[in-house]
């Protein structure tokens, strides 16, 4: 009898032990990881006075990889990136996608290690068929036009905090709009590769 008590004991003691580390474990959250993307394709077709088009490249921060479908969060296409939420900023184009999310941006200024607090939702914008979220043009959005010598250079302190199509934060940053991130372009490099460090919460904090 006292031996069978003492087996049944053990187990006891082996199941609460293990209920424990599970517990532990479901109520870790990891912790967020900057992660950087290099020469992200962005073509467009048309431009210097002609009508831009192509298609945009889709972004999914949680997944962490150009997509295809509706769950993208960020798109590019040239020097635009626009956002999965609002609406269409040109109906008329046919390679611009519908906004099937709920997305937004707030445009934050510091570094990107800095910004650990989610903005006021007051401050997040999405695309309207008037405005981009993040405004196209020299010195309005992201980057900056230098005329002489026809180079986008990203604009210092510019972080990016996006409410994602599905309701999650990321952050991220343009490091370069040329194709193997030179420290300084010239007239040889190859535009329309974005490099860029994101970082993406998806957990239910309001931190990163």
């Amino acid at each position: 009898m006292k031996t069978n008590f003492l087996k049944l004991s053990l187990l006891a003691l082996v199941i609460f032990t293990a209920s424990c580390s599970s517990d532990d474990k479901d109520n870790t959250i990891p912790a967020v990881v900057s992660q950087k993307v290099t020469d992200l394709a962005a073509p467009q077709t048309g431009g210097q006075g002609t009508a831009v088009g192509g298609a945009f490249t889709k972004f999914s921060f949680s997944e962490n990889k150009i997509v295809t479908t509706d769950n993208w969060d960020i798109a590019f296409r040239g020097t635009t990136i626009i956002v999965n939420g609002g609406a269409k900023y040109n109906t008329s184009d046919a390679d611009e996608p519908s906004r099937t999310g709920s997305g937004a941006v707030s445009i934050v200024s510091g570094t990107f290690g800095s910004v650990t607090l989610f903005p006021a939702s007051t401050t997040f914008a999405q695309d309207a068929s008037t405005v981009y979220a993040i405004p196209t043009g020299s010195g309005n959005g992201w980057y900056s036009y230098n005329s002489s010598t026809n180079i986008i250079s990203p604009i210092a302190g510019k972080v990016f905090v996006v409410k994602t199509h599905d309701g999650k934060y990321a952050k991220f940053e343009v490091l370069s709009y040329y194709q193997g991130a030179p420290a300084t372009p010239d007239a040889t490099s190859v535009p329309r590769y974005y490099t860029f460090n994101f970082a993406y919460q998806a957990n239910s904090t309001t931190t990163f």
